[in-house]
């Protein structure tokens, strides 16, 4: 995830406010995506767990979600996303939820929102979830025909302000395809109208129902002109210290691209964005990101359910994620890791450290070689002599006062 409402905080900084602080050591373990259900009540075009409708044989039991918790917790793991199919599905999901907060762990609840009425708020409000991330992918029968569930999408809203006039922290997540990229304005001002404290816009990642549909990717440079607008709103609503945050996911050349902006916009602060860049450290599958699907299967992320690297009935999730002896979770935790292409010529690779090695995957069998969602020129990772870059809207808030 690329927290890019923090970047914009130390963009609109007075020039004498305090250096953002060094990095510190972080935790021993990651942050554990956990699929607890794989039934789900809705057919999502991008589910990358293709669930359905129906009853999965094999699934932990809360005894075994316990036991797999106390480790987690002894591992040094400090967040759990509950998540699905749907979690609200699962009977004991608020039970396993309020022994992960009574454990500490920061909990977080991953729904598509269909389920949450009046009536569940007073188990969601009492559970005292750290956040509710709800997706939606358009308005009205846009959202609907990406759910396969006619009304769908006046449930899921109705779930994002029920937790906002509830004091619970919720989120909207979009998923942009060719489908739904004219819809991505009005998605922005649905949030702003419903006073949505967060923006999550997600690259689609080809995997599951995701691989299925990635003919549907956006273009290139509709990608790039959506993260334009991101960075400018989110400037905006920095300097006007409005709270809102705004993140991106599946996609770390958000963070380079970002830097190029910076460069552009701000000079006077690309230093200070680039060093935090490079603390950030672009993706972190199989690092600082794990997932444990229904079953128990571990996986390095939550886009990698092909490939298995044990199961936590038979192995401590501890045991498994040091485990290096299989060599792509060996290439993942390699710093820098082994891709090839654009990618291991990319100038940039210290900041986003590969890109999203699942995609590569899908479309060449080769975890390592160059992430095809890249939409970074040749001239601007410095593959070639620096020329004309793309096309790039021109900036249209407010310029910094030492602008170049």
């Amino acid at each position: 995830m690329f927290r890019l409402s923090r970047y914009m905080k130390a963009l609109t900084a007075p020039a004498n406010s305090p250096r953002p602080a060094p990095p510190v050591a972080g935790p021993a373990g990651p942050v554990v995506i956990w699929n607890l259900i794989r039934r789900c009540n809705l057919l999502c075009k991008h589910c990358y767990a293709i669930s359905g409708n129906v009853d999965f044989p094999g699934e932990l039991t809360y005894r075994q979600v316990c036991d797999v918790m106390d480790d987690l917790k002894a591992f040094g793991v400090p967040v759990l996303i509950l998540s699905g199919g749907e979690p609200l599905l699962r009977p004991d999901i608020f039970e396993i939820s309020r022994r992960a907060k009574q454990m500490g762990f920061y909990v977080g609840l991953s729904t598509n929102g269909v389920l949450i009425s009046e009536p569940v708020m007073e188990d969601l409000t009492d559970t005292g979830y750290d956040y509710v991330g709800i997706s939606l992918d358009g308005i009205g029968e846009i959202h609907d025909r990406f759910r396969g569930m006619e009304g769908a999408y006046e449930k899921s809203l109705n779930a994002l302000r029920l937790c906002r006039d509830h004091g619970i922290k919720a989120g909207l997540r979009f998923t942009m395809t060719e489908d739904n990229a004219h819809q991505f304005e009005d998605m922005l001002k649905l949030a702003d109208d419903e006073g949505i404290g967060k923006f999550y816009f997600s690259h689609l990642v080809y995997a599951g129902r995701g691989n299925k549909n990635r003919k549907d990717d956006a273009a290139l440079q509709k990608t790039r002109a959506v993260m334009e607008r991101l960075f400018e709103l989110a400037f905006e609503e920095a300097e006007k210290g409005s709270g809102r945050e705004f993140v991106t996911g599946n996609n770390d050349a958000d963070g380079v691209f970002l830097l190029l902006w910076v460069q552009k916009h701000f000079p006077e602060k690309a230093e200070t964005i680039r060093r935090m860049l490079v603390r950030w450290g672009g993706n972190q599958t199989g690092v600082n990101v794990a997932n444990i699907d229904n079953l128990g299967n571990v996986h390095p992320d939550t886009m990698w359910w092909h490939h298995t690297l044990g199961n936590v009935k038979e192995r401590p999730f501890s045991e498994i994620w040091m485990d290096t002896s299989d060599p792509v979770m060996a290439g993942l935790k390699q710093r820098p890791r082994p891709v090839k292409g654009r990618c291991a010529k990319c100038r940039y690779l210290d900041i986003c450290n590969g890109n999203t090695r699942v995609r590569a995957m899908q479309l060449t069998d080769d975890p390592w070689a160059e992430d095809p969602a890249c939409y970074l020129s040749d001239a601007e990772i410095g593959l070639e002599e620096p020329g004309e870059r793309l096309t790039v809207t021109p900036f249209r808030g407010r310029r910094a006062s030492a602008k170049g």
